[in-house]
């Protein structure tokens, strides 16, 4: 929240005094900033007040007061903001010291450096937050590393941008960076997001407001499956990382739900409705980039071999990625990327249909403490760079697959695994680690191999002992009709 109001009064200010350098009745009108996307600050909000009264025994509810004023100013901003810096159990002595250290962020630079280095604290800070947080961090912080994977992949330079469980809204504030990255104009592209936790959804319109993104964020505690606030869109671009497995999404209510064109997805496991959801909201050529848990790519379970046979067969999945473990703050469960796409004939890129990328980015990364990987830049640039040239993005480079690594995959490969998507099983093994894959993950190919040995052998059995039955009539294990065996 004190970052947050460090921001728009550092915004606010110097929209102020470019203001008075030309009229300074202008100054005082808020319709004037609020053309250009600024917040208008009441006097008592600004932080030039509340550095002032820092060390004051009321600046918890200075504070306060601060929030509702903006909030009273701005009606965007109506039940976002933090009110409780006057909370008894809050040292009024550390928060006045607290606001002295934040006064101290970006002193002295232009105003575009220190909007970026504000947003990076505040970035930072949910990372931390998420940290601490463990499995409830993960609810509304994916890993910068991890979402970078999905930016630069689809690269969404231009269109509409959609998250469907947009927790913090890193996807959104990772996107407009790449936009200013490459030379493009922010006005390009157009934000859409829902959340249903609406602590998260407070954080999320400060983490983009903080960046000065425009964006439009709904919130309901529904959640998009039930209360979809944004049904009727169509999207060039959805980037997201549903909770993994969840096994209470409600799904008994939604059995005959008109998104579910592959299959309806299982009460248990709100995965393929994840997939299928965010399909349904893909535009003509849109494209999709998902994190979901390894399960999704092999699970057999209540329909979900079927439904993902569907979505084979109609051609929508792109590229699969297998991610390094230990990436996320929130869960153990090793995590993979689906890349969705409506038209696989896209005519900005080559003709893939009937073709799928995997890669298997297991061995990439590296370790950042005891219990937490991050992929390099480096990392991030291979993945990305070995997807647009297998599209055939023009200066994207010439593709070739890389054993242990990618591999450009026909329909029919797939269909003789059982549509099971598993990169490991596609990709093959470097030449020089053969025997490197996990021992668990060779260990399940390998035991469905022999089941379905043991199987064809039964059956075989079978066959073999009733042509000896009746090509030996009186075989005196098989006596003939009426004739019983001697005891």
């Amino acid at each position: 929240g004190l970052i947050f109001l460090k921001h728009i009064s550092n915004a606010f200010e110097a929209k102020r005094a470019a203001l008075l350098a030309e009229d300074a009745l202008a100054a005082e009108d808020p319709d004037e900033y609020l053309a250009e996307n600024v917040f208008w600050v009441p006097k008592e909000a600004r932080w030039s007040y509340l550095q002032a009264n820092a060390k004051q025994s009321t600046i918890g509810k200075l504070i306060d007061d601060a929030m509702l004023a903006i909030e009273a100013h701005n009606p965007g901003l109506k039940g976002v903001l933090p009110k409780d810096y006057n909370r008894p159990a809050l040292d009024k002595v550390m928060l006045g010291e607290l606001i002295d250290l934040i006064s101290g962020i970006a002193l002295g630079e232009t105003d575009d450096k220190a909007k970026d280095l504000l947003g990076r604290v505040y970035e930072y800070f949910l990372g931390g937050f998420a940290g601490s947080e463990g499995k409830r961090g993960g609810e509304f912080y994916t890993p910068r590393s991890v979402v970078r994977v999905l930016v630069e992949m689809l690269e969404p330079y231009k269109g509409r941008v959609y998250d469907p469980c947009c927790g913090s809204g890193g996807m959104f504030v990772q996107s407009e960076k790449f936009v200013q990255e490459h030379g493009g104009r922010i006005g390009d592209i157009a934000i859409y997001g829902q959340e249903s936790n609406y602590t998260t959804w407070r954080l999320a319109k400060m983490n983009l407001a903080v960046r000065g993104i425009d964006a439009e964020i709904k919130w309901n505690n529904e959640g998009s499956f039930h209360k979809d606030e944004l049904k009727d869109l169509r999207f060039d671009y959805v980037l997201a990382n549903p909770p993994f497995n969840t096994s209470d999404w409600g799904g008994e209510r939604l059995r005959e739900d008109a998104r579910w064109q592959y299959g309806a997805p299982p009460v248990g496991n709100a995965n393929y409705a994840w997939l299928q959801h965010i399909l349904w909201h893909l535009a003509p050529n849109g494209t999709a980039g998902v994190v979901l848990a390894n399960g999704s790519m092999s699970s057999m379970q209540s329909g979900e071999g079927e439904i993902r046979r569907a979505m084979l067969e109609a051609d929508v999945v792109d590229c699969m990625i297998a991610l390094p473990g230990q990436l996320f703050y929130s869960t153990q469960i090793p995590a993979c990327l689906w890349f969705l796409a409506r038209n696989k004939r896209n005519g900005g890129f080559r003709d893939r249909c009937g073709q799928v990328l995997f890669i298997d980015a297991r061995k990439l990364g590296h370790l950042v403490d005891r219990t937490r990987r991050e992929l390099s830049d480096e990392d991030v640039a291979r993945i990305a760079r070995t997807y647009h040239a297998w599209r055939g993005e023009p200066d994207a480079g010439y593709y070739e697959d890389v054993p242990g690594f990618c591999k450009s995959t026909i329909l029919e490969v797939i269909q003789g695994h059982n549509y099971v998507l598993t990169p490991g099983r596609y990709v093959g093994a470097a030449a020089d680690d053969e025997d490197s894959t996990p021992f668990l993950e060779r260990y399940a190919p390998l035991r469905e191999k022999l089941e379905e040995q043991f199987a064809e052998a039964s059956r075989l059995a079978g066959v073999i002992r009733g042509k000896l039955d009746g090509a030996i009539p009186g075989d005196s294990a098989n006596p003939p009709a009426g004739e019983a065996k001697e005891p």
